[in-house]
């Protein structure tokens, strides 16, 4: 499940379909497909989320679990849904046992509605005014879309866009590995490198150069070393760490990928951007499926727990 913290993101007032439509990509930071997306309203700490939408019927009861968990945890009062498909029929089943689910446990479900890309249709039965092939919409100049631009909130076309950020950069990693094998052996400051170096490229927004990334990578392996560049993650720096760790995840070989991108994940985790911290763990994965902070931001994620829960404790 993607969830996002609604925190980084001005208030949005949606008074139409279209308005729903062009909301939710910029509070999820991409355009989902194929998805099932969720609004939450009422609660302390209101939140948003997508799951991927269940293929085949069989999988319906987990996805509406996945969503009804979280917002019974935070104690949600409405929601409304967005199901991205053109599949009208799985897309109606899908609607309907939100519906059932949601309202049996006393969460208002404000709207359901479907979108393909290019129509939006009511998910289940009709609706006055809307025509049975739908009311086709463009969000391309949106307000809500206009906005996020003025305030720095890349919207990615898709989640495959998105994830295409921390792809590989075979060169540069190239680089990174010719530096690792001119490195000499860790001195006893290692831990305090490590903490000056993010420290220090975090606060100016510079990049590091290869033989720093190499080092930083080596040192990392050691989880004392990772949990001092852990350490210099808080909420003020979280967006200048997603840039930091974004770099180093793309210049990392493979085999040493595990601590960065688990670092990202959770700095993006920390700045609100949850698809971010999804897509980081796909790439800790690479190196490692059961590193144990990846595993602890992705149970953060899937619970929706808010980024200052993190400092609370």
């Amino acid at each position: 499940m993607t969830a996002t913290d609604p925190t980084p993101v001005a208030t949005l007032t949606a008074r139409t379909p279209e308005d729903v439509l062009a909301m939710v990509p910029v509070v999820l930071g991409f355009v989902p497909t194929a998805s099932v997306a969720m609004l939450t309203f009422g609660a302390a700490r209101p939140f948003h989320a997508r799951v991927d939408l269940p293929e085949v019927r069989g999988e319906i009861p987990e996805v509406v679990d996945s969503l009804l968990g979280p917002a019974r945890g935070h104690r949600v009062r409405r929601v409304l849904f967005v199901v991205y498909s053109d599949d009208a029929r799985l897309s109606a089943t899908t609607a309907r046992a939100l519906l059932r689910a949601f309202t049996g446990c006393g969460i208002d479900v404000v709207d359901v509605l479907r979108a393909d890309g290019a129509r939006w249709y009511p998910a289940v039965g009709t609706r006055p005014g809307v025509p049975p092939w739908g009311v086709p919409y463009d969000l391309s100049a949106h307000p809500f879309l206009a906005r996020a631009v003025v305030e720095g909130r890349v919207t990615y076309d898709s989640r495959e866009e998105l994830r295409a950020t921390l792809a590989r950069d075979r060169a540069a990693i190239a680089r990174v590995v010719g530096a690792l094998a001119d490195l000499t052996a860790p001195g006893p400051d290692e831990e305090l490198w490590v903490c000056e170096l993010v420290q220090r490229h975090v606060r100016d927004g510079t990049s590091p150069a290869d033989r720093e990334v190499a080092r930083l990578l080596r040192g990392m392996l050691e989880t004392g070393v990772r949990d001092v560049a852990w350490g210099t993650i808080t909420r003020d720096s979280a967006r200048e760490q997603v840039r930091f760790w974004s770099d180093v995840v793309r210049r990392g070989p493979t085999p040493m990928l595990a601590a960065p991108a688990a670092l990202l994940a959770f700095a993006a985790w920390q700045a609100g951007h949850g698809a971010l911290a999804w897509c980081a763990l796909d790439r800790c994965a690479e190196a490692d499926e059961d590193y144990p902070l990846a595993g602890l931001v992705e149970e953060a994620l899937r619970r929706a727990v808010p980024p200052d829960a993190w400092e609370q404790e």
